[in-house]
């Protein structure tokens, strides 16, 4: 079992950054795939990006590659996404996710474990 609490959501204007964290609590978080998703109002939840379990591979949607970094810290049981150049079009309920599964998968059914979100919202 794993629980996933999401933190650094919060107002920014366009083209300024912020930095999520997901923290993992369980021994076992440095086997898992982790995910980033993120919903929009009125839409449907899409992946953001993901990173295996070595931190080795890295996988970004189209939407914010070049833009966003994923990156994970094993020793602490965390995850963080560096979101940079943000745009109103970025405005969503950012939720981490972990997978027990070998392969990186963009499908949200794919993942086993949530956090409950955390709000960001960027202003024109």
């Amino acid at each position: 079992q794993v629980q996933l609490v999401e933190s650094g959501g919060g107002l920014v204007q366009a083209g300024g950054s912020l930095r999520l964290s997901c923290a993992a609590s369980g021994r076992t978080f440095s086997r898992y795939t982790m995910g980033w998703f993120r919903r929009a109002p009125g839409k449907e939840r899409e992946f953001v990006a993901a990173i295996r379990w070595s931190g080795g591979s890295t996988y970004y949607a189209d939407s914010v590659k070049g833009r966003y970094t994923i990156s994970r810290d094993n020793a602490k049981n965390t995850m963080y996404l560096q979101m940079n150049s943000l745009t109103p079009e970025d405005t969503a309920v950012y939720y981490c996710a972990a997978d027990r599964g070998l392969l990186v998968s963009t499908d949200y059914a794919s993942y086993d474990y949530w956090g409950q979100g955390t709000q960001v919202t960027v202003s024109s």
